[in-house]
C-alpha cells in the first residue's frame, strides 16, 4: 500500500514515548509498504535526526512548527470562540495543510495514518484531496491514549482555582472533539485497554467505533542489562515541560525523597528531562538532587540507577520509560497511574505505591534487599520481552492494512 503517515513530532531520536511508538510502527509498516512521513519539526530537531528518518521511510516531508507564549494565548482565544480544545487549536498550522494538499496532489495514497489525536484534523483534510477526491483512502487514527482523561487528572491535582477551572473546561471540549473525530476514521487504535474503555464511555451503548489495542513496544534485543554502580541512584526520566511529569518530579522531591534519605542518606534523585521545575534546582538540594535537563545520552544515568521511580499523579496512556527500565534490568517503583495500562504483577515485576510514605518504603525495601531487587529486575525483563517487543507484537498492525 501507499501510506501517508502524519506525526506531531519527528520520531527520532527515541527520547519520548510518542516518538518510540511512531518510530517502531514506521519501521514495521516500511517493511511492507511505501510510506511518506509528513511530520512537524522543531528547531531542536537535528539534521542527523532528519537524515536517519530518511533511511526508515520512502519519503520525508517536514513542516516547521514553533510554539510561543503569544501563540499559546492566541490558541486559548480561538478555542474560546470555536469550542475546540486548546491542545488541538494550538497545533493547527496552515503550512501543514498546504504541505498535505501538495502531497495529495502528487501521490495517490491508499491509506492515511494519523499518529495521535493532534494529527486527526490533518488526516481528514488530506483524505478529501488525495486520489483527486474520487476515491477515499483508508483512514487510521493511532490515538495512543484517551486524551480527555489527561486534563481531567490535571484538574484533580491543580491547586490554582483558575487553572483547575481551565482544565475542567478542556475536559468537556476534548471529550466532545475526541468522540466526533474517532467516528470519522475506519480504525482507531489505542495503546491500552483502559484507554479503549475510556473512549467507549464517550458513546451511547452500542454506538462506539471499533477500537483496536496495540501496545507501545520497544526493541528489547538492543538493550542489554549491565552492572550498576553501588551508589543508590533513583532515576526519573521524562520531559518535565509536560505538566504530569513536572508535577511528579516535584512531588517526589518534596514528599517522598526526605523519607527515603532518612533511611538511606546516600540516596540521590536523578531527574532527567527537559525543563525541570525550578523547585528541583534550589541550591540547598544540590547535594542529593540532580536535574540536568535534556541529555543526549541517558546511559550514564542508567548506570547509576538502583531504582527507577515513576511517581506520576496524572497522565494517560502507558509509560514507555517503564519498558526501558524493565529492559535495562532495573527494579521499579510506580504509582498506580504511572503503571496504568501495562501488563504487570504488583510485587513481582514492579512495586506499586500511591502515597508518599508507601513510595518511600518501597524504594527503601529495594535499596536494602538485594534479593528483592534481583527478583524484580528478572521479572521485569521477562515481562517486556514477552509483551512489548516490537518485532513480536507489531504484526498486529498488518490486519489493519489489508489491500483490497
Amino acid at each position: 500500500m501507499n501510506i501517508l503517515f502524519l506525526s506531531q513530532v519527528l520520531p527520532y531520536p527515541l527520547d519520548a514515548g510518542p516518538k518510540v511508538r511512531s518510530y517502531y510502527v514506521l519501521r514495521h509498516l516500511a517493511k511492507r509498504h511505501t510510506v511518506t512521513l509528513a511530520t512537524f519539526v522543531r528547531s531542536s530537531d537535528t539534521p542527523a535526526a532528519l537524515a536517519h528518518m530518511r533511511t526508515v521511510v520512502t519519503r520525508l516531508a517536514p513542516c516547521p512548527i514553533q510554539r510561543s507564549a503569544l501563540r499559546e494565548a492566541a490558541a486559548i482565544g480561538r478555542s474560546a470562540v470555536s469550542g475546540e480544545p486548546v491542545l488541538i487549536t494550538r497545533d493547527r498550522v496552515p503550512e501543514m495543510y498546504a504541505l498535505l494538499s501538495q502531497l495529495a496532489s502528487e501521490t495517490s495514497f491508499d491509506a492515511i495514518h494519523a499518529d495521535q489525536l493532534w494529527m486527526a484534523p490533518y488526516a481528514l483534510a488530506a483524505g478529501t484531496h488525495t486520489n483527486g477526491g474520487h476515491h477515499r483512502p483508508h483512514l487510521l487514527l493511532d490515538q495512543h491514549n484517551a486524551v480527555y482523561l489527561i486534563p481531567g487528572r490535571m484538574a484533580a491535582v491543580a491547586t490554582n482555582p483558575m487553572l483547575r477551572l481551565g482544565w475542567r473546561r478542556e475536559v468537556r471540549q476534548m471529550a466532545r472533539f475526541e468522540a466526533r473525530v474517532c467516528q470519522a476514521f475506519d480504525h482507531v487504535v489505542t495503546v491500552t485497554d483502559a484507554d479503549r474503555q475510556a473512549l467507549n464511555r464517550l458513546y451511547p451503548r452500542g454506538h462506539s467505533p471499533e477500537f483496536t489495542v496495540i501496545p507501545i513496544c520497544i526493541d528489547t534485543q538492543s538493550i542489554t542489562p549491565r552492572p550498576r554502580t553501588d551508589a543508590p541512584g533513583l532515576l526519573f526520566l521524562g520531559g518535565m515541560h509536560w505538566p504530569p511529569n513536572g508535577d511528579a518530579a516535584r512531588w517526589f522531591t518534596e514528599a517522598v525523597l526526605p523519607n527515603v534519605r532518612a533511611g538511606e542518606p546516600r540516596a540521590r534523585f536523578l531527574a532527567v528531562g527537559q525543563q525541570p521545575p525550578e523547585s528541583l534546582l534550589k541550591p540547598e538540594l544540590a547535594g542529593f538532587v540532580e536535574a540536568p535537563g535534556y541529555v543526549d545520552d541517558v546511559d550514564p544515568y542508567w548506570a547509576r540507577t538502583q531504582v527507577f521511580v515513576v511517581p506520576l499523579l496524572a497522565g494517560g496512556g502507558m509509560r514507555v520509560k517503564i519498558l526501558h527500565a524493565w529492559a535495562q534490568g532495573i527494579p521499579i517503583v510506580s504509582t498506580t497511574i504511572g503503571a496504568e495500562g501495562l501488563t504487570y504483577q504488583a510485587g513481582e515485576s514492579m512495586l506499586i505505591a500511591d502515597t508518599a510514605d508507601e513510595f518511600a518504603r518501597a524504594v527503601l525495601s529495594i535499596l536494602h534487599d538485594p534479593a528483592l531487587a534481583q527478583r524484580l529486575a528478572a521479572a521485569g525483563r521477562a515481562t517486556v520481552e514477552q509483551y512489548y517487543d516490537w518485532q513480536r507484537i507489531y504484526a498486529a498492525w498488518d490486519s489493519l492494512y489489508v489491500v483490497g
